[in-house]
């Protein structure tokens, strides 16, 4: 791009940034100072020409990668048959999709409904539970995010909880399984899982004795890329089946290859009696879903279980998730995950050696997350520093994600199809942009 094309494009930069001041509502963070023209794979290019290279995977939707060819094709296909239809009727593909799903998943998880995003497809396992069960309680974790509408945003815990009033009555929080920094004092060296203990003890002490379900994520994404000790959800599968509740994994951000099995509960040792998908299952595009069994399916059969939009079921959404199951289980990514993410945390760890403000790293597959502190003896978040070091990334070409609430985390989670060389880049600019900090070298 010559300089003359690029000073046209940067006007044209700023004309937007005045619409945007003009017109689009703030949503909870500021949104990134770059205008994206177009996206290919793990890259992304600015309307001025920079090239960036995505280690979000769009907000870890596209898992594939950003235009992934099946997707793109499975969208001119569905535009030459049928896009959209009334919720009661229904295209070839959404049986397919169903089929072709429930493949993958143990026998026990058969039947689903296709919705448009995770908060919509939590608020449907929730209702089930509740209208299954009779009781009204659910239980979460904290640090935990299930979505934005009422009762998925009632039972998240990472943040956006205060300035709306009452939530929706009979959520109950229990202490995140955070084996770094554990909100159980004694266990800083040695996980015995007490914060379980005491959380689940806290549930039947606070308990009207109306408990419904308890939701979790097996490894808590948006909450710090918190993956529970070896163990924890089999007990708390036992604590629901001795209680009468249903247990619901969300697997919004960890389902469908991206930590190395095609779900993440396949490393718990636990099924759940409830499955949510969403971002993944769309590769970019609104799809989600709602798993669950023939018996719970046919309670909600004989008690008129009524959860719908206007996009429930959506043939062009079918297609395009048809495209993605496909997709993922020809091109073996699950296993690709596993070799990729092993690959990357070892880089990772590279620079945990190099650099004093990395805390800890964690994750599975390619879901990692990178804790930033100020003291490795302390712990104490370094925000700021995190803060300083992704502006760093972004001007040398890397977009990377912070999350965790109160404690300082990277979640990197590029598309599974990225490559090897695209990895050692992104560890090159983190490397550069972390020697430039001093509370780094």
């Amino acid at each position: 791009m010559t300089e003359g094309t690029q000073r046209v494009s940067r006007l044209q930069a700023d004309a937007l940034w005045q619409s945007v001041d003009k017109h689009l509502l703030f949503y909870g963070r500021e949104f990134t100072r770059e205008i994206i023209a177009a996206a290919s794979g793990a890259t992304m290019r600015t309307i001025d020409g920079r090239s960036i290279l995505d280690l979000s995977s769009g907000q870890m939707c596209a898992t594939l990668g950003h235009n992934h060819p099946a997707v793109t094709e499975a969208m001119r296909r569905a535009g030459e048959t049928v896009l959209h239809l009334e919720s009661t009727l229904l295209a070839p593909n959404v049986v397919h999709l169903a089929e072709e799903l429930s493949r993958l998943l143990p026998p026990s998880l058969s039947h689903m409904q296709f919705l448009s995003t995770g908060a919509e497809s939590n608020e449907a396992a929730i209702k089930i539970a509740k209208l299954v069960t009779g009781g009204f309680e659910i239980v979460a974790l904290g640090g935990s995010w299930h979505g934005s509408t009422a009762g998925a945003a009632a039972a998240t815990y990472a943040h956006g909880r205060k300035g709306y009033g009452p939530t929706v009555p009979g959520t109950i929080s229990i202490p995140s399984p955070n084996c770094f920094r554990c909100p159980i004092r004694h266990c800083r060296r040695r996980c015995d899982m007490t914060c379980l203990e005491v959380g689940l003890a806290q549930v039947d002490e606070t308990s009207v004795g109306s408990l419904a379900a308890l939701i979790a994520e097996p490894i808590q994404s948006a909450g710090g890329v918190i993956v529970p000790p070896e163990g924890y959800f089999q007990r708390v599968r036992e604590f629901c089946d001795s209680r009468g509740m249903l247990l619901i994994f969300d697997e919004a951000q960890t389902g469908l290859a991206r930590t190395g099995d095609m779900f993440a509960f396949e490393q718990t040792g636990v099924v759940p009696d409830i499955l949510t998908l969403s971002k993944t299952l769309g590769a970019g595009l609104p799809l989600a879903a709602v798993v669950t069994s023939v018996d719970i399916a046919a309670v909600c059969r004989d008690r008129h279980f009524s959860h719908y939009t206007s996009h429930a079921s959506d043939p062009l959404l079918a297609e395009v998730g048809l495209a993605v199951v496909r997709t993922l289980v020809a091109e073996e990514l699950a296993a690709r995950a596993r070799t990729l993410g092993g690959y990357l945390k070892k880089g990772l760890r590279s620079l945990m050696r190099r650099h004093e403000c990395i805390g800890d790293i964690r994750g599975r597959g390619l879901l990692l997350g990178v804790e930033l502190v100020g003291d490795r003896t302390t712990r104490q978040p370094a925000h700021d520093v995190m803060q300083r070091v992704s502006l760093r990334c972004l001007r040398l070409g890397l977009n990377i994600n912070r999350v965790g609430g109160p404690h300082a985390v990277w979640r990197i989670a590029p598309p599974l199809t990225i490559e090897r060389p695209q990895i050692d880049h992104a560890l090159q600019i983190l490397d550069a942009a972390l020697s430039e900090e001093p509370r780094c070298s």
